[in-house]
């Protein structure tokens, strides 16, 4: 019987798909990595019967890394970045996700992805043949592997894409993969400088990285220049004849100038309305007018109706939307389309949507006087974003619900009528002067009766005046006004400019946005205004001063119509990225060479780090006290050595009894991250440059291996870790003889509370024969001893020594041998 293996993106949308496939009948089992579930059925396939293995990836497989010491901030000048090798590594090692795949594929016949599909998703089937090449024979092979194109999570959908197999497009996969490349050399070749030269000598940047992105900092500049033009606004006053005639209702009259800027000007025009007391009817006009209805739902109009309407940031809302796509309830919400297919079944939504308790009754009204949907644009990408599935809210989450109810919503808007209105305007002439009154009455709200919150405004007819008519004048008065600056961008104007000028896809400018808002480049405001901050003000201007091509948008859109084009095959991948990276380089290198212009506006802005912060501890150079900055990054600076050390994100820093490291002098600092949190200490001078080549960086003593000092790994660890593959629980002092813990070292969270009101712990050289463990020694005061025999001091296996195990609270001891430290 002939085997096929199925990968999809996401282990939910893998079940999705497998359940349509099979018709439910399925099983299901664990894969290996334990991450990725594997549903297995018979079907039929090529006219055979065939076996179906369908699991998952979790995105990507593959990320793009510099090669081994390309990776250090410390020893690589970043104008090596530009030409130093890459690899390919995988993107989260804990699942094996390559291993998992090869595993799964032994034995197979064929391949058939299920990659969303965009074009990151079709780089990601070529790192699922690249995985599984060694298990499947010519896997680059059409006869071999597979593409399954499909928009919707529907059984119609799926089995559709399953009788029309496509092959993997490898264009699409290489603009990706030159995309990828052109980030990575140019974000952090500028990123790593940017940042140690200006975090090297200001305090107050808030902010942990100073990056730079070929997409996010045109981003960034759109923003910083709607600040600009509010700050360098200079209001003018202007003047305005206001007229009412009539009485109940009064009618407050336009003037046709609409407004002056001379106030003598305008008092000549005021005292020549003001010699009449009555104003005659020169003309009337009433016609009919339409608003048209939506066209159909793209991914861009989606992220601008969620944050201009829903109050729900584009990042936030792609990232609900794509959960409700796996969900089956809503089409693929990544497309550019806006146009529905000749062949869409308009009909059957509508259909699916009239139970809803919701908007069911304006589903049953469209569907007896349906409307063609306005022509669009079609990028051939995928159809426009429509429900597939009727959700009641009870079933979703909030958010969730208001971004499905606005897709319901908008899809019925598409098929309705466009709203009409009747506009009423009445001219009046006053001593030669001219003035309208204009008035609105509703016809047939249309689209708007589902669209509620597009509704009609003002819906007045007013006083219906015929030519001739002569109409008292109840007030006259000339209003003295100022012109004001424009608001800050919003979130949903910034998608329209970005979308103009073509600064990312339809997938990438909500993360674009969030990184601005994450590096505290700009802060949202109310009505999701986007304001910049000191940082990201004066990093725009710096661009501004030294290269304005790195901030406008020029050149990512035009590298972006390169990537289209080597995704449509027009181009020459390794030409269109050789290319780009020179111009890049020389770019860098020039912002290099003249770096002072933008240093002259950060010094003008922030405080230096000599003027900042509090002293805290001793430098071991120097025996100066160093300045503790509190700001992000967290850092100590010594302004004799001018030495900058960073120190852990969060958390608190306080000096560690004023012990020293005993390989450079300079004077330990504890960190913890609250009362119950982790906490350690550390040697600055070590946190920043490891001793010892298996120390990692950015760690404190209790990843030291130094062999006898006594803060030190060695001398303080006890065992592995009964949580995590690679921490070490290690005794936490900092805190004694108040509190005494045993603290994983690793990323994992595992903290054991021990020896309560003991008066010192210390762990000994001899190691338990049953587990392997470091033994300790718990010496306690007399009043205070917990032995039951009145003995002050025990040495024993924390986790094996029966007179230990009740003074360790939170810890459960595994069946699994815990090694020996060495």
């Amino acid at each position: 019987m002939k085997v096929a293996l199925m990968v999809a993106e996401k282990p939910s949308l893998a079940a999705s798909l497998a359940t349509i496939l099979s018709n439910g009948k399925c099983s299901v089992r664990k894969g290996s990595n334990n991450a990725c579930s594997v549903h297995e059925w018979v079907g039929h396939f090529k006219g055979e019967t065939t076996r179906f293995k369908m699991t998952s990836v979790c995105g990507h497989i593959m990320g793009l890394e510099f090669v081994g010491k390309y990776n250090s901030w410390d020893k690589v000048d970043p104008a090596e970045l530009f030409s130093c090798p890459t690899e390919k590594k995988e993107s989260t090692p804990n699942l094996r996700m390559p291993y998992f795949l090869s595993q799964e594929a032994r034995g197979c016949d064929y391949l058939i992805l299920w990659l969303d599909c965009d074009k990151e998703g079709e780089n990601i089937c070529f790192e699922v043949m690249a995985a599984v090449s060694g298990s499947i024979n010519n896997v680059s092979s059409n006869r071999v592997t597979y593409r399954a194109k499909f928009s919707a999570i529907t059984d119609k959908d799926i089995k559709y894409a399953m009788d029309n197999l496509i092959h993997p497009n490898e264009n699409e996969a290489k603009s990706v993969d030159a995309r990828q490349e052109l980030d990575l050399r140019i974000g952090c070749a500028f990123t790593r400088f940017q940042t140690r030269f200006f975090q090297g000598k200001y305090a107050d940047l808030d902010s942990s990285l100073i990056s730079y992105g070929p997409c996010q900092t045109p981003t960034l500049g759109f923003c910083v220049q709607r600040h600009d033009e509010i700050q360098t606004f200079k209001p003018e006053t202007f003047w305005y004849v206001q007229v009412s005639v009539g009485e109940n209702p009064e009618v407050k009259l336009e003037w046709h100038r609409v407004r002056v800027f001379e106030k003598e000007i305008a008092c000549i025009y005021l005292n020549k309305v003001k010699e009449h007391k009555e104003a005659v009817v020169e003309a009337v006009t009433s016609k009919e007018q339409a608003r048209t209805r939506p066209q159909a739902l793209n991914t861009v109009e989606l992220m601008r109706a969620a944050s201009a309407g829903l109050g729900i940031g584009p990042h936030m809302a792609m990232q609900i939307a794509e959960k409700l796509y796996t969900r089956g309830y809503i089409s693929y919400p990544r497309t550019e389309t806006t146009q529905y297919p000749a062949n869409f079944d308009l009909n059957g939504v509508v259909k699916l949507l009239q139970p809803s308790n919701e908007f069911g009754e304006e589903a049953k009204a469209i569907a007896r006087d349906m409307n063609t949907p306005r022509k669009g644009n079609d990028v051939g990408d995928h159809p426009p974003i429509t429900p597939m599935k009727l959700a009641l809210r009870h079933e979703l989450e909030s958010d969730s619900w208001r971004v499905y109810d606005y897709i319901c919503r908008h899809f019925l808007g598409t098929i309705s009528r466009d709203l009409k209105y009747r506009s009423h305007t009445t001219k009046f002439r006053i001593a030669g002067e001219l003035f309208t009154a204009t008035t609105s009455a509703l016809i047939d709200p249309g689209f708007t009766k589902v669209m509620t919150w597009q509704s009609f405004g003002k819906n007045e007819l007013g006083h219906q005046y015929t030519v001739g008519d002569r109409v008292k004048i109840s007030d006259i008065r000339l209003v003295e006004s100022q012109t004001g600056p424009p608001d800050y961008l919003t979130e949903s104007e910034l998608i329209s400019l970005m979308e103009k000028h073509g600064i990312g896809t339809d997938a990438s400018i909500p993360v674009h946005i969030n990184n601005i808002c994450q590096r505290n480049y700009v802060a949202i405001g109310g009505g999701r205004t986007l304001t910049p901050t000191n940082l990201g003000i004066v990093l725009v201007h710096g661009y501004q001063k030294i290269d304005p091509e790195l901030v406008l948008p020029t050149m990512r859109s035009a590298l972006e119509q390169q990537l289209n084009l080597i995704a449509h095959g027009s181009a020459d991948y390794r030409l269109v990225l050789k290319h780009a990276v020179e111009i890049f380089r020389l770019k860098f290198l020039y912002f290099v060479q003249n770096i002072g212009n933008m240093d002259m506006l950060f010094e003008a802005t922030f405080s230096s780090l000599c003027s900042s912060g509090k002293s805290l501890s001793r430098c071991g150079k120097c025996r100066r006290y160093m300045k503790y900055i509190q700001s992000k990054p967290a850092r100590l600076h010594c302004s004799t050595c001018d030495e900058t050390y960073t120190l852990p994100v969060k958390g608190i820093i306080r000096v560690y009894r004023e012990l020293k490291c005993p390989l450079d002098d300079f004077e330990l600092v504890a960190w913890t991250n609250g009362a119950k949190g982790k906490s350690f200490p550390l040697c600055p001078y070590c946190y920043n440059h490891p001793p010892f080549r298996d120390m990692p960086k950015s760690t404190g003593c209790n990843s030291c291996p130094h062999p006898t000092c006594a803060h030190s790994l060695t001398t303080l660890g006890v065992s592995s870790c009964i949580e995590c593959d690679r921490g070490v629980l290690v005794l936490d002092c900092t805190m004694a003889p108040k509190t005494w813990r045993l603290v994983c070292n690793g990323l994992c969270d595992v903290i054991i509370s021990c020896f309560d009101d003991a008066v010192k712990v210390t762990v000994e050289g001899d190691s338990c024969e049953e587990c392997g463990a470091q033994q300790v020694t718990a010496i306690y005061k007399q009043e205070k001893t917990p032995f039951q025999d009145g003995v002050t001091e025990k040495k024993g296996c924390i986790f094996c020594f029966a007179d230990f195990v009740p003074l360790v609270s939170g810890l459960h001891r595994r069946s699994t041998h815990l090694s020996l430290i060495t």
